[in-house]
């Protein structure tokens, strides 16, 4: 496949390897029962003796006035994505404490497994019918329950929902637009949005121009999750192109990427991306229900980046928005497009700036101590001192070969 199909030189063999292992993950999970009145797609497309799972749409048909149905199905070991992304080792570092992520989607539901009692949600915020923006937010920040192998990156991270999309998940320039700037007006410290708009306003600017002004990190897909109609073949696919807010300055994209570590097929290309990170048959968790779900996308992938985000946030607070988004990028695993690396991330030791070849600074000497009397005065008696003691022994000297020679007079006589 052309385009952004990443050819990983160390990141493709983290992936491989698990591919492997996700049939029997699945194997090991629960079956559920086939449902027609709900979708469902395997977690891979190459797993299909595993558990169905309910999709979760990017958006819904609005004729079909029905909302996305709960799940009673969990699986019960980690997933694929968590497991090549190692995140239980860099929540070994942090889980994100302290730190708040804008989630500009769908809405989050508040009660949702494993974010209830850390979703900030009011209004049509907290009224998600589709069930994506709650799975971003369980992707960035659930916590593990009884039952399920899944957890978010930063399960101790809160959420504040904003909506950037209609009831169906149609978004709008002008509905992000808004979502931003209120996530960012609620304290956000990063900020996640879903959408991948073909056409940049002067609204959707502002609000990204107001973001970086504020260090808040956005992060967003660098390409929309499905491709438009009428291209379902790579022959016929449009060329790459660019997509908003994901393309605009300070904004951190990221492509979608499966277990093996290539673009899944028949996806929309992005002119550029920042990251890759994974996006196809990822395991998270809905708007209703205990059981888990499967989604696909760049804004899946654009989520995990998210998670990463708010764990160095968390573990290193002094480094600013844009520092954090180089930081991701150094970090991530060689590839033309650099893979995610949430552990590398908050250990490497990065260099540090190489300071400017200015000349030495010419060197002092001290100055000559002030002239005291007290040192010749010591070296005079000193001096005096040595002195008498050579005349006193030259004298006893002298005394006894006196004596020598009187007595050696007197044996003679």
């Amino acid at each position: 496949m052309s385009g952004f199909r990443p050819a990983y030189e160390s990141g493709a063999s983290r992936l491989s390897v698990l591919a492997p292992l996700l049939g029997a993950v699945l194997a090991m999970a629960p079956a559920v029962s086939a449902s027609a009145a709900a979708p469902a797609a395997t977690p891979s497309a190459s797993a299909s003796t595993g558990p169905q799972l309910r999709l979760i749409p990017s958006s819904l048909d609005p004729d079909s006035d029905a909302c996305t149905k709960a799940s009673k199905t969990q699986v019960g070991s980690a997933p694929w994505a968590q497991l090549s992304l190692d995140v239980a080792q860099a929540n070994g570092y942090t889980q994100g404490a302290g730190v708040l992520v804008g989630v500009v989607d769908t809405g989050v539901a508040p009660q949702a497994t494993g974010i209830a009692g850390r979703v900030r949600a009011s209004g049509v915020a907290a009224q998600d019918c589709v069930g994506h923006g709650t799975f971003l937010a369980g992707v960035i920040a659930a916590s593990a329950v009884p039952g399920s192998g899944f957890a978010g990156v930063a399960p101790k991270a809160r959420i504040v929902a904003e909506r950037g999309t209609d009831q169906w998940g149609r978004p709008s320039a002008d509905l992000v637009a808004q979502g931003i700037e209120a996530a960012v007006g609620a304290g956000a410290k990063v900020v996640d949005v879903s959408a991948a708009l073909p056409k940049e306003t002067a609204q959707l600017r502002a609000a990204i121009e107001h973001a970086t002004a504020e260090d808040v990190l956005v992060v967003a897909p660098a390409a929309p999750d499905t491709a438009p109609e009428g291209t379902s073949t790579q022959a016929s696919a449009p060329p790459p192109a660019s997509y908003w807010p994901g393309s605009a300055n300070g904004v951190l994209s990221v492509v979608d990427v499966d277990i093996d570590g290539e673009r899944p097929d028949d996806v929309p290309q992005p002119a550029r991306a920042d990251l890759a990170a994974p996006g196809e048959g990822i395991t998270g968790i809905g708007p209703k229900g205990t059981g888990n779900y499967v989604a696909n996308g760049a804004s899946v992938a654009a989520a995990f980046v998210a998670g990463t985000a708010a764990l160095v946030r968390a573990h290193m607070p002094k480094l600013t928005a844009a520092q954090t988004a180089a930081r991701l990028k150094a970090t991530a695993a060689h590839a033309s497009v650099p893979l995610l690396d949430p552990s590398g991330a908050l250990s490497t030791v990065l260099p540090t700036t190489v300071p400017s070849a200015a000349p030495d600074a010419p060197l002092r000497l001290p100055e000559a101590a002030p002239t005291s009397h007290i040192v010749p005065r010591a070296w005079a008696l000193a001096g005096a001192s040595l002195l008498l003691g050579v005349l006193a022994a030259a004298a006893m000297a002298v005394t006894r070969l006196r004596t020598s020679r009187r007595a050696q007079r007197g044996g003679r006589a």
